[in-house]
C-alpha cells in the first residue's frame, strides 16, 4: 500500500466585517451622540457606551428616550462595546476628538465631520432620529447615579 503525499493549501480571501463593527462606522455613531446628545459637546465613556448599547435594539432605544423624557435613568446596566473603544483611539488619533478629565471632547474637525454626517440625509437615520428624541437630556449625572451601584469583581 502506497501512501499519496498530498498538500494542503489555504488561500486567504476577504472576510465581510458588519457595519457595526467598522471603525469609520463608529466614529461616526460617536461623533453624533457628542454633537446632537451632550453639552459642549462633551462626553463620558460610559455615557457614549449607554448610547451605543441603545443604537443596537429599538427597545433599548425606547428606554433611552423615555428615560430621556421622564429624567430618570432606569437601566441598571448595559453593554461595554470594544468597537467602540477602539474607533475612540481612531478618532483621537485623526484629531476628531481628544481627551478631557470627564471623558472625551469634540475638536473642530470632528465638529466639521459630524455636522456633514447630520446634514446627509442618507446615513445614519435611525442613530440620528433617536438622538433627536433623547437631546441633551440624558445626562452624566443620570449616568453615575446608575453606575456608582455598579460592583467592579
Amino acid at each position: 500500500m502506497t501512501e499519496e503525499k498530498t498538500r494542503l493549501l489555504f488561500q486567504r480571501r476577504p472576510a465581510p466585517v458588519m457595519a457595526d463593527h467598522r471603525p469609520l462606522y463608529k466614529i461616526c455613531q460617536f461623533l453624533l451622540i457628542l454633537r446632537m446628545a451632550s453639552r459642549s459637546g462633551k462626553s463620558s465613556l460610559p455615557r457614549m457606551h449607554l448610547f451605543n448599547w441603545a443604537f443596537k435594539r429599538s427597545d433599548r432605544s425606547a428606554r433611552i428616550i423615555n428615560a430621556a423624557k421622564s429624567k430618570e435613568l432606569r437601566v441598571t446596566a448595559w453593554g461595554f462595546d470594544p468597537a467602540l473603544a477602539i474607533a475612540l483611539k481612531y478618532g483621537i488619533a485623526e484629531g476628531l476628538v481628544r481627551t478631557v478629565s470627564t471623558g472625551y471632547e469634540l475638536t473642530d474637525r470632528g465638529i466639521a465631520l459630524a455636522d456633514a454626517v447630520v446634514k446627509d440625509k442618507d446615513v445614519f437615520g435611525s442613530e440620528k432620529a433617536i438622538l433627536i428624541s433623547i437631546g441633551k437630556d440624558i445626562t452624566e449625572g443620570m449616568v453615575e447615579a446608575v453606575a456608582k451601584d455598579w460592583e467592579v469583581i
